[in-house]
């Protein structure tokens, strides 16, 4: 399968004129317009991207990582196939505050689908989002089973999840959460997350050994201009900060001016998504917990902000449309989450020898093909 003529977006986030040939699951070959030849697809004027990778999503399709509680693997397929076509190649379930035995029951339904090929997006690990919280910002989780941080009750869901718990989330303020931080960075990423965190609290953090900023803004403190918090530690030694570019979360300016002040080398979008994603308005739920969502707000019964209900592909489309330049916008949906997590030496990008994860985006930013895996969807 040759696809030529196309804009490919380059690992240093800018567009060239090339063609490119896949192979067995695999880019096989880059090389400059219209010298490959075989069947295939002409894509002159269109973008030829990395498919979208979303490492904060809890769930779309009217389903829930979660959801696999009960030991059913349905819920993960139908947000895998939802994902896929809207050229979401890869994700992270991603969990919520529950208790060790619900989280246990999840990994283990989850466990055998880790890297399992199918017709959507590939399911690569978990984003491990609670329970180690600061009550005061717990947002949408629920505060029943919010706890300080505990690397016995860690160390054992990690085991039970094959080693696929890639990131984890925790308050560095909270008793323990030095040591929790240095213990659990040693085996995946670790991101502040869901804290009343002083500016110095983060700093802790950061040295200890997480590296990553969940939500940008969002259940953390304000910045300001005398007290940073979180946001101006994470500006001084964050690797990597999310960002829910919906246009609810934050407002465009903010959008545009977290590109400008970190760079494109550290933003990552992702959609934080909840079942409501792709469904139409109505009540659904997050985390045991009553959302309604309308027009792409989703709420619990008190007003609070429950997740999104926004594809990681539109918050992609948002975020250009607010301003930020495309190339920008498209690297950090795809090769910076990619890298935060640890993925980027299989996917993320449009390299030969990775995995043919590609779309052929048109003039307004939505996919006409999808391949994943070097399948077309």
């Amino acid at each position: 399968m040759i696809i030529r003529n196309g804009k490919i977006f380059t690992e240093n986030a800018e567009f060239v004129a090339a063609d490119i040939q896949i192979e067995d699951g695999k880019i096989v070959k880059v090389a400059p317009a219209g010298t490959l030849e075989g069947d295939g697809i002409d894509a002159a004027g269109k973008y030829v991207t990395p498919g979208f990778v979303d490492i904060h999503i809890h769930g779309a399709a009217g389903s829930d990582f979660c959801d696999c509680v009960d030991g059913s693997d349905k819920y993960i397929l139908d947000m895998s196939k939802y994902l896929g076509s809207q050229g979401v190649t890869t994700f992270m379930g991603t969990t919520m505050a529950f208790s060790e035995e619900i989280l246990t029951n999840i990994f283990k339904t989850a466990r055998p689908l880790f890297g399992k090929e199918g017709n959507g997006a590939v399911l690569r690990g978990v984003n491990m989002e609670g329970p180690f919280f600061n009550k005061a910002k717990k947002g949408a989780q629920a505060e029943e089973y919010i706890i300080d941080p505990d690397k016995d009750m860690f160390d054992r869901l990690f085991e039970v999840s094959g080693g696929n718990i890639r990131l984890v989330d925790v308050a560095p303020e909270l008793n323990g959460a030095e040591d929790f931080i240095a213990h659990a960075s040693k085996k995946c990423v670790v991101s502040l997350a869901h804290t009343c965190a002083t500016y110095e609290e983060a700093k802790k953090g950061y040295a200890a050994g997480a590296t990553h900023t969940t939500h940008l803004f969002n259940a953390m403190p304000a910045f300001t201009h005398r007290a940073p918090g979180v946001v101006g530690a994470a500006s001084d030694d964050a690797a990597h900060v999310e960002m829910i570019s919906d246009g609810i979360h934050l407002h465009p300016a903010v959008v545009r001016s977290v590109f400008n002040w970190f760079g494109k080398d550290r933003v990552c979008l992702i959609s934080d998504s909840m079942r409501a994603c792709g469904m139409p308005n109505g009540e659904y739920s997050l985390g045991g917990q009553k959302v309604f969502m309308k027009d792409g707000l989703a709420t619990l019964e008190d007003g609070t902000i429950a997740g999104s209900a926004t594809c990681l592909a539109e918050c992609f489309r948002r975020a250009v449309s607010f301003g930020v330049p495309v190339e920008k916008a498209l690297k950090a949906a795809t090769i910076n989450p990619a890298q935060a997590v640890g993925l980027f030496d299989e996917l993320g990008s449009i390299t030969e020898g990775k995995r043919a994860d590609v779309l052929v985006l048109d003039e307004t930013l939505h996919p006409e093909h999808i391949f994943i895996g070097g399948t077309e969807l």
